[in-house]
């Protein structure tokens, strides 16, 4: 291709200039971004995280704590992408089971208007009316099982021996809802979707899921944010129940669900949540398990990040009484980012006057519920509840 003359080239200049751009001065106004991707995200990611400035946090001068919860809540269920459901729950008994001082039962029962599911519900014998707990379950890429990762199972032979190594990995071989139910809890279990009875997801297919939902103008998250608050509706619900004291309680991604569901329910009066609980900034960084995908979409609301941040979450359920608990060697929360979500919930709680209802543990363990914790936390509630 011949050269332009000298008279093209200035034509061509000037028409470049004319349209806005400028002639490089030096070899760095030629250069550009040759990498976009960078361990699982935008190679700019911390340029858009310092941008993150959580405007609906709590700050020292919020003065109507009320209001400012109130208007939490407002936007964490804008951001769920979910319409209210007033659905009747209209539960039907499968079967029951006799365990010594209480009962096992399956049942059904209308979550949402979409969705009728199989749960389990434990109760004990008596009168009551009995304080209950609403068990969520972890995600562990584990989804033949859900419910039954809480609650023994009976008439499913493959679902109990997966259950019961379960229960070994994590829970030192308990069924962390039977042992509430000794204590003379009502406890119920349901699963997430894509779990036991709800089950077919995958590992592999989780993000071709999230991405469809969003395509039908849902998400994961925000499905699993309003089954949760209804599960604990009717539980509260529930003959027997005494609605003053209605805890969720869960482990890993069910502590996850366990402290939303307290911030945007008030059908729950009392969390406890192991293992799920650190602030954007210590997850979001490179290695962590939030950079995966795949679970995390279960996790993450749709511009959530804009305003409020984990610990921000949670604290929207102050002053009710919360416990949080997190492992030393917890290779998936870092510790100071443990700490700092702590921290800022503990300040909440405080300007509540509520100091002595907020109880965070860092324990010496690795990401587990054993026994020794279950005890720890079942003490607590029934302190909370009973005055024990």
């Amino acid at each position: 291709m011949p050269t332009p003359k000298p008279s093209i080239r200035r034509f061509l200049l000037c028409s470049v200039l004319s349209m806005g751009f400028v002639s490089p001065s030096s070899a760095a106004d030629t250069d550009f971004q040759t990498v976009g991707i960078q361990n699982n995200m935008p190679a700019f990611f911390e340029a858009i995280k310092a941008k993150l400035d959580f405007k609906l946090a709590w700050t020292p001068q919020v003065k109507d704590l009320a209001a400012w919860r109130q208007v939490g809540r407002d936007k964490m269920w804008e951001l769920t992408l979910q319409s209210p459901d007033t659905t009747p729950f209209n539960a039907v008994v499968l079967d029951e089971q006799d365990r010594g001082s209480y009962l096992a039962r399956k049942i059904v029962f209308n979550i949402t208007a979409e969705s009728r599911v199989q749960a389990l519900l434990l109760v004990p014998k008596g009168s009551g009316p009995f304080p209950a707990a609403l068990m969520l379950h972890d995600h562990g890429s584990k989804f033949d099982i859900g419910k039954e990762k809480l609650i023994q199972t009976w008439n499913n032979d493959a679902r109990l021996e997966s259950s019961k190594a379960w229960a070994k990995k994590f829970f030192s071989e308990r069924f962390p809802g039977d042992e509430l139910s000794k204590r003379g809890y009502v406890v119920l279990a349901t699963d997430a979707l894509g779990w036991g009875d709800r089950a077919a997801l995958t590992f592999e297919i989780q993000q071709a899921v999230a991405a469809n939902s969003f395509n039908i103008g849902t998400s994961l998250a925000g499905i699993m944010a309003l089954e949760d608050t209804r599960a604990a509706e009717f539980l509260a619900a529930q003959p027997g129940v005494d609605k003053k004291k209605v805890a969720a309680i869960g482990f890993s991604m069910g502590a996850f669900r366990a402290w939303q569901a307290a911030a945007l329910s008030d059908a729950v009066t009392a969390s406890i949540a192991v293992n799920w609980m650190a602030t954007t900034q210590g997850l979001m960084v490179p290695g962590n398990n939030q950079l995966k995908g795949a679970s995390a979409w279960n996790m993450l609301h749709p511009g959530m990040h804009r305003h409020l941040d984990f610990p921000d979450v949670a604290s929207l359920a102050a002053p009710k009484p919360a416990l949080f608990f997190a492992g030393e060697k917890d290779g998936l929360f870092p510790v100071d980012s443990v700490n700092a979500s702590f921290d800022k919930m503990r300040k909440v709680w405080g300007a509540w006057k509520a100091e002595s209802k907020f109880d965070a543990r860092l324990l010496p363990g690795t990401h587990e519920f054993l026994a020794s914790t279950q005890d720890a936390a079942y003490d607590w509630l029934d302190q909370q509840f009973n005055g024990k």
